[in-house]
């Protein structure tokens, strides 16, 4: 049998993510939480463009010194990527 996961976090767990990105934020302890979810999003948003970006760096670099004939990515090669990017 398949165990489903959460579809959402407690109440407790995204009140101490808020506090933690934005500790001048004050919710009221019946506060909606619908915002906390898009301030979270907004916050793994960048964070998953940041992997991407990590990411593509990563292969550009891996190209770069695969087509030099190098078995090790070398700082010039991570170098000349990120121009690329």
């Amino acid at each position: 049998r398949k165990r489903r996961m959460r579809s959402t976090a407690p109440r407790s767990t995204l009140r101490k993510i808020i506090k933690k990105h934005k500790p001048q934020l004050r919710l009221a302890a019946n506060a909606d939480l619908l915002l906390a979810y898009f301030f979270l999003f907004s916050v793994l948003k960048v964070h998953l463009n940041f992997l991407l970006f990590l990411h593509r760096l990563a292969e550009e670099a891996r190209t770069n010194a695969f087509e030099n004939k190098s078995k090790i990515i070398k700082p010039e090669h991570t170098i000349s990527a990120a121009k690329v990017l």
